[in-house]
């Protein structure tokens, strides 16, 4: 999951993780704490632990407080795969932040069938129209509201213009053999072609999902998941063609251990130009300049290639956006933070400062980054949409995706086991 980690990815150390302490997760489930002095104190649980996210957010939740005197936010900050853990948790102990960060989707549901969600639909009309109806489609369940979105976007590939240049590739792949060929000419001029956090499940996840999605149609995965049989034969294609990549051994030295935000991660090797491209979201350029130096206007984007004789087209896109949700009977200062985060002024300074893609319309003017409209342009051009699968899907069936994919990409487990796998889990938890 997928993840500016104000997008759905970040990194803290490790220290900082392990030392969160109690008081941190004492104001969830319902202990808001409403002080002698009338104060409101709300929690608010996000991933933006990368700059220039971090500082914005900050700066936000302060001017907020300053609108709003008698409300007072705690900010608590998790990094990507920590934040998952920490709300499965939280979920399983039926206690919730007052306001905390939602990809939507099934993991999303999980909660709203647990009841522990607010349901906004009533609460949030009528400034919430105003939001773009594909940022918003994540978090309606059954026609209500239960999140608000702050971002939309898509993975792609972002790639150095400069080694593609050196390595005699002209211009960016459109189909998979394409692909495969322009790793081997990156490789056969010594350039690492792709940077990978195997460390990280939901990096590689992206390759499986998206060539299923080139091999089988973008329905075809929301139809396995209800049919809970992902045992086709354009499932078992898609791990063979991510094993016909895995083969070129495409990836930095020591990817298996690497991160994705790490100064020696991911995100590095590509912003410091030590690896030409990335499989990843529209928040990949800010975390490359946070995490590494950043490619600048060596930068470019293009979308996954499409397979040979596959059912999907290269106009199908995967990727999701960021929300909030609250949890169940939280104050009504939380939905007027979700209103204020939701406004004009808060996304134009959002698509500004940290590289967002917009959801209202009317911030889209605010785009200057070249690669970021390409993005957009994608976006509104696609003819098909899947979230991301670790949301998509409910949270056990999501996880054993990014297990599997990542065993496949270690060489454990073969492309007909990572279907089957994927198939038993799904069978055990509908």
């Amino acid at each position: 999951m997928g993840d500016s980690a104000l997008s759905r990815r970040g990194f803290l150390a490790a220290s900082a993780v392990a030392g969160l302490s109690m008081t941190a997760l004492s104001g969830c489930g319902g202990d808001s704490d409403s002080g002698s002095s009338g104060t409101t104190t709300i929690e608010w649980w996000n991933i933006s632990t990368t700059e220039p996210a971090k500082g914005v957010w900050a700066s936000l939740a302060k001017k907020f407080e300053a609108q709003n005197p008698k409300v007072k936010l705690k900010i608590v900050q998790l990094e990507n795969d920590a934040y998952k853990s920490k709300m499965t948790a939280l979920t399983a102990s039926g206690k919730l932040p007052d306001i905390f960060h939602t990809w939507g989707g099934g993991v999303l549901k999980q909660q709203v069938d647990a009841g522990l969600i607010e349901d906004l639909t009533d609460r949030t009309k009528p400034w919430a129209d105003a939001l773009l109806k594909a940022a918003k489609a994540p978090y309606l369940l059954d026609d209500k509201v239960y999140g608000v979105p702050f971002d939309i976007g898509m993975i792609g590939f972002w790639y150095n213009k400069a080694l593609f240049k050196k390595a005699g590739v002209s211009t960016p792949p459109t189909t998979w053999s394409d692909f495969l060929d322009a790793v081997g000419k990156l490789k056969a001029k010594n350039i690492t072609p792709i940077g990978l956090a195997g460390k990280e499940k939901w990096p590689g996840m992206y390759y499986w999902a998206y060539l299923a999605m080139r091999t089988a149609g973008a329905d075809a995965l929301q139809k396995a998941y209800g049919d809970k049989d992902f045992t086709g034969a354009d499932f078992v294609a898609a791990g063979e063609h991510l094993k016909e990549l895995v083969d070129l051994q495409p990836f930095q030295k020591g990817f298996l251990n690497a991160a994705y935000s790490s100064p020696t991660g991911q995100a590095a090797a590509v912003g410091n130009g030590k690896a030409a491209m990335e499989l990843m979201g529209q928040w990949a350029p800010a975390v490359q300049a946070d995490a590494g130096k950043g490619l600048g206007d060596d930068l470019g984007f293009f979308p996954f290639p499409a397979v040979e004789g596959g059912k999907g087209a290269i106009t199908e896109v995967f990727g999701g956006g960021g929300g909030h949700a609250l949890r169940r009977d939280a104050p009504q200062a939380a939905v007027d933070f979700l209103k204020f985060f939701a406004s004009e002024a808060t996304d134009l300074e959002l698509v500004k400062k940290t590289g967002v893609l917009p959801v209202i319309a009317g911030a889209e003017s605010a785009i200057t980054d070249p690669n970021i409209k390409a993005v957009q342009a994608q976006l509104n051009g696609a003819t098909g949409f899947q979230l991301y699968l670790d949301q998509a899907y409910a949270p056990a069936v999501g996880q054993e995706v990014n297990d599997s994919v990542a065993a496949l990409i270690a060489g454990s487990k073969s492309p007909e086991q990572v279907a089957q796998s994927i198939t038993q889990v799904t069978k055990e938890e509908q």
